[in-house]
This record gives C-alpha cells, sequence and structure tokens, in this order.
C-alpha cells in the first residue's frame, strides 16, 4: 500500500516539473531601488551604481511562514496505516538555491500486525511524536538562461531532528484502541536501546521507567511549491525521518536487524511571505538570479560603453571603413563619402577649379575647371547685323523682355498679352528667327529656373500663338537680369531645344 502511494507521488512530482521548467515571468525586482538593500551591504550597491564594482548587492527578501498537514506514518516491522500529522516551519533565504527552514513537526500512528506477525507475537501500536527540526532546502530551479523568475520551486531538503515521541502496544490479541494499549517504555530494563537520548515523563510502571523517549533523527525529502500571488503558494512534499531507533512501533523482530524504523511524513503546505514589498523582494528561491545579467545585456542601462574611436586616415570626417576618397588633402570639403566638393559637377574638385560655376552649356572643361565657352550673344549678333548691313534681311524690333516674379516660371497675365502682340511681328517676319534667351548664373538652381522660364515662353508661342519651334532659339543662363527673358530677332542659327541642366531642382 505504501509503495503505491510513492509511486503516485513521484509521479505527481514530476508531471509538475515538467511544466514548471517551461513557464517564464516576470524580469524581477528593480536592481536601482537602494531601499531594498540591507544598511550592511549599501557602500556595495553605492560601489555597483557608480561602476566602481561588478556586482550588486544581496536585496533583502521576505521570510516564508509555512503550514502542513497531511499523511504522518511509521515505516517499520508492523504494518502501518495513514494517518495524521502536522507542521509550522519558517524558511528564510541564504542564495537563490539555498535556504535554511526551522519547524515543528508533530503526529501520530498506528499500526496492526498482519496474520504472521500476529502468530509471532508481535503487538498492535500507536505513536506520538513531537519534533523540531532544521532542514537544509536546495532549490533545484530558480536560475535559468532561458526564462525569467520561475512560477514553480522544486527542492530537495536534508535537514537534523530533534523527536520526542511516546509509543502504546497491546498484546496480540488486543486490537482494539480503547483501554487495550500500554505504554511502551523502551528497550531493555534500564532502557538502553542505542539511539535513545534519554526518557522522560511521568513516573509510570515497574522500575520508575518513564513513557517519552528522546531521540535524534536525519531527515532527507523532495517538495515542489507553486506560487498562486507574490505572496502566497502552495505545495507538496514528502518528509523521511530517519532516526538509530527500532521501537517506533514497539517491536524488533528476532534475530535482531540494524534496519532502524522510519518516520514518513507526507505532507500538502501552504506557505505564505511575510514581509513589506516596499523594501523586501520575494524569496530569492522566486527570483532568477541571472535576470540583471541578460536583462543589462538585451537593454543596457547599467554599462558604460565607451565611445566608439574609428580610424579617419585622411582627417575628412568620414571614417575609412565608408570613405571612396581616403587620401583627400587636409582641409578640403567633401560629401557624405569622403569625396572632394565639385559644385559645378565640372570633374574638377572645388579646391582645385578656377571656375567654381562653369555653366553647363560650356563643358567640357580644362584642367583648370574652366568652360569652353560659346561667343556671346550680343557680340554674334551684333556682327550677324553688321554681315547684313546692319539689320539685313531681318527687320523685327522692338520685341519685348518677359518680366517673371521671384522664384517663379509661371507666365503672368501681362507676360502672355506682350507675347501675343510679339507673336503677330514674329508672323510677319518668316526669313527671322527669334532668340529666347533666359538669364541666371550664379548657382545650379538659378541656373536651373532660367531654363525653366525660357522654356515657358517657348511653349507659350508654340502652343498657343502657333509659332514653328525652328524659329526659336533656345538660350539660358545668360549674364542679366535674373528675373527676365528677352525675346530678340536674328538670323543666326542655334539650339531648338535644350534639356534641362539640373532636372533635380526642378
Amino acid at each position: 500500500m505504501a509503495s503505491k502511494k510513492y509511486a503516485l507521488m513521484l509521479g505527481l512530482i514530476s508531471l509538475f516539473s515538467s511544466a514548471a521548467f517551461a513557464q517564464q515571468s516576470d524580469a524581477g525586482y528593480d536592481w536601482r531601488d537602494s531601499s531594498k538593500i540591507p544598511t550592511r551591504s549599501l557602500p556595495q550597491q553605492s560601489e555597483f551604481l557608480n561602476n566602481q564594482y561588478p556586482y550588486p548587492a544581496k536585496p533583502k527578501n521576505m521570510w516564508e511562514l509555512g503550514f502542513a498537514a497531511g499523511n504522518n506514518m511509521v515505516l517499520g516491522d508492523i504494518k502501518s496505516k495513514a494517518d495524521v500529522g502536522g507542521a509550522i516551519t519558517l524558511r528564510k533565504a541564504i542564495s537563490h538555491t539555498f535556504s535554511l527552514r526551522g519547524g515543528y513537526f508533530g503526529g501520530y500512528a498506528q499500526g496492526y500486525p498482519n496474520t504472521t506477525q500476529r502468530t509471532a507475537g508481535s503487538p498492535s501500536y500507536q505513536n506520538w511524536k513531537h519534533s523540531g527540526a532544521l532542514d537544509l532546502i536546495v532549490s533545484l530551479n530558480p536560475n535559468s538562461k532561458y526564462r525569467g523568475n520561475p512560477k514553480t520551486n522544486i527542492y530537495v531538503l536534508a535537514g537534523v531532528d530533534l523527536i520526542a515521541t511516546k509509543v502504546f502496544f497491546s498484546s496480540p490479541g488486543g486490537q482494539q484502541i480503547d483501554g487495550a494499549y500500554t505504554t511502551f517504555y523502551g528497550a531493555g530494563r534500564n532502557n538502553t536501546e542505542q539511539g535513545t537520548i534519554t526518557t522522560f515523563g511521568g513516573e509510570e510502571g515497574a522500575n520508575g521507567r518513564k513513557g517519552w523517549t528522546l531521540l535524534g533523527g536525519a531527515s532527507a525529502g523532495a517538495g515542489i511549491a507553486f506560487k498562486l500571488s507574490p505572496k502566497i503558494n502552495i505545495g507538496l512534499e514528502q518528509r523521511f525521518t530517519l532516526v538509530p531507533y527500532d521501537y517506533l512501533d514497539a517491536y524488533k523482530p528476532v534475530p535482531f536487524t540494524n534496519a532502524n524504523d522510519v518516520y514518513s511524513f507526507t505532507s500538502a503546505r501552504l506557505n505564505i511571505n511575510l514581509g513589506s514589498s516596499a523594501n523586501r523582494v520575494q524569496p530569492l528561491w522566486w527570483l532568477n538570479g541571472n535576470n540583471f545579467i541578460y536583462n543589462e545585456l538585451n537593454s543596457p542601462q547599467h554599462m558604460k560603453l565607451p565611445t566608439p574611436v574609428l580610424p579617419d586616415a585622411d582627417g575628412d570626417g568620414v571614417t575609412d571603413q565608408f570613405d571612396m576618397e581616403p587620401n583627400t588633402p587636409s582641409g578640403v570639403p567633401v560629401d557624405v563619402r569622403g569625396v572632394s566638393k565639385d559644385t559645378d559637377s565640372d570633374g574638377v574638385p572645388d579646391y582645385k577649379d578656377k571656375e567654381l560655376l562653369t555653366p553647363q552649356k560650356c563643358f567640357p572643361v580644362d584642367a583648370d575647371g574652366v568652360g569652353n565657352c560659346p561667343e556671346p550673344a550680343c557680340c554674334t549678333e551684333l556682327r550677324a547685323r553688321m554681315d547684313s548691313g546692319y539689320g539685313g534681311a531681318c527687320n523685327i524690333s522692338n520685341l519685348p523682355s518677359i518680366q517673371f516674379r521671384a522664384g517663379r516660371a509661371t507666365l503672368s497675365r501681362e507676360a502672355t498679352t506682350m507675347l501675343a502682340s510679339a507673336a503677330t511681328q514674329i508672323k510677319a517676319t518668316p526669313n527671322c528667327k527669334v532668340r529666347v534667351t533666359g538669364h541666371g548664373t550664379s548657382t545650379k538652381s538659378a541656373q536651373q529656373l532660367s531654363w525653366e522660364r525660357v522654356n515657358a515662353v517657348i511653349n507659350y508661342l508654340v502652343e498657343k500663338q502657333g509659332i514653328s519651334p525652328d524659329r526659336l532659339l533656345f538660350f539660358y543662363g545668360e549674364e542679366g537680369d535674373a528675373n527676365t527673358v528677352d525675346l530678340i530677332g536674328t538670323t543666326e542659327s542655334g539650339p531648338n531645344t535644350v534639356p534641362a541642366p539640373h532636372p533635380n531642382l526642378r
């Protein structure tokens, strides 16, 4: 019967332990909270917070008050039956793994001989026990590298007991408890059974022998607890107490053996944590000792990380790993890739360029970044007029200059009126072409805006006034008033369309 009971209990513990190692919880207490640190450990905590010492101080943790009730038995020579026992304990953590527990254990047990034992003269017995115990408990699962705080506590224990026991027995024929049992006074006339510390109690029986026997014992066991809240947990525990005494059941078989009797206590437990959560953490076996390490690795809040030093051989502010021009001369401005700046994109870096803003129409440039620009329009037109007798075959005059608002390339109503009037003159002189000239050379954006204004004027004359695009010459980025586009009659040749110089700046 007892073997079945222990098999069932071990099975339950195995099942609960499998679930325990899979459970996860929160990361634990705030290691920066010095109110949870004992006064004697505050210097260590201060050094730790100031990165002068690598280890945080152990926090103050709660005591655990436990209550147990369950099956108390004597495992001995006489067949035992399940009976009652109880305990009250107080447990304190030494570390996340080790803790000490002291307490009182009391119980009642009884047993009856089987047929064979009854024939051999074995008695029935009753056993009363009171004991004080001190256990060292080893928690098996608080620390883990793969989860936070445990929700279960699996443990083994070993301890020492001081036991006061009193045994009653009846003759083989006396099976009734009421009035059939006699006090057992120990072995031998002078109570010399090995393991007995002393006997005490009231004077009873012949020769002054006493009823209570004081024994030393050693305990071992295992248990599992389940956290219900930060203050309360419940559990199951099996505890065996070995004593150097073979008369817990009032019987020792003949011939004598060295198989002493054993107390067995199988209990259900209710445990309550004592102390305020404002200045104490939970008992350390409910906290994962690796919490700080892994939380700090995941999201550093305490580590002093050194400023990274990355090599930059040419000192341009772009590290060698990303520098596309690792030998830039000292002091030369560079872009984000570490390449010397080239404002006009003519292929000559600014620090060598003698013409920082070369118009695109003047490309390619020479080694000094100076462009090969065409002859200015004023000179070309004058030469053409002189060659044709100062006006030649093209006698368009008084063509307007179109005004634009600053930063805009949209034709105003006044501008379209002026262009409509100009279109009448252009149509009347089919042998003439018209040079449409925009101004603005200072920056790339000014060049792009000049192009857009010339384009707006030509598009209006072609699309709205029906002027052939072959008669309109496209020039932009000339010197002059940046907000005007000039129309001049001419017989010269030139481009009718020009690609946008900086389309990304539209």
